[in-house]
């Protein structure tokens, strides 16, 4: 039985079945959480560090959740929030230039062991990790979750309409990635 995510957050605050819920919204995202974590990070022993983090995040802060957006939304905040630290951290902490991260970053894609794309999505990774931070995101959430510009405007804290221009501009520059290669 799959509950709602209302109901997820009412069982956490019964102290009874508060580990039972917890347990119930770990299944329910870690799949969708780490392959949106995985898209930003790329390797996967950075994805399950992050992942870790942001599952004691909502354990931390779901008892004052006050369910003005929905815990989906809120979850991907999180799970963004924490990507992106772990980015900026990783760029700081190797004095790095942020393209010579992301050409790193596409090298690793190569020999990573739970890559298991054909070229073509190789390629597509590639094409992706050469976008600024923002428009890869928004790409990301849009093309692989599928997420509605609404629901990103609320975890990105974001316009609809500049989630659509940066959803425009780093299709178009995708679509030249592929042009010139």
């Amino acid at each position: 039985m799959e509950y709602s995510d209302q109901k997820l957050v009412q069982l956490f605050r019964d102290e009874h079945r508060k580990e039972e819920a917890f347990t119930l919204i770990v299944n329910k995202y870690k799949e969708k959480i780490y392959w949106h974590i995985r898209k930003l990070v790329i390797l996967h022993d950075d994805t399950d560090d992050i992942l870790q983090n942001v599952f004691v995040r909502i354990w931390k802060g779901l008892e004052n959740f006050r369910e003005d957006s929905q815990l989906y939304t809120w979850v991907y905040r999180i799970a963004t929030n924490e990507a992106l630290t772990f980015l900026n951290s990783k760029k700081k902490r190797f004095f790095l230039p942020i393209v010579d991260y992301e050409n790193q970053l596409a090298n690793s894609l190569e020999s990573d062991a739970y890559f298991n794309g054909d070229e073509i999505q190789l390629k597509l990774q590639k094409a992706i990790l050469t976008l600024p931070e923002k428009q890869r995101l928004v790409f990301n959430m849009k093309y692989f979750d599928e997420m509605k510009y609404e629901d990103m405007s609320e975890i990105l804290d974001t316009s609809v309409g500049a989630l659509k221009a940066s959803y425009h501009h780093a299709t178009k520059k995708i679509e030249k990635f592929f042009e010139t290669d």
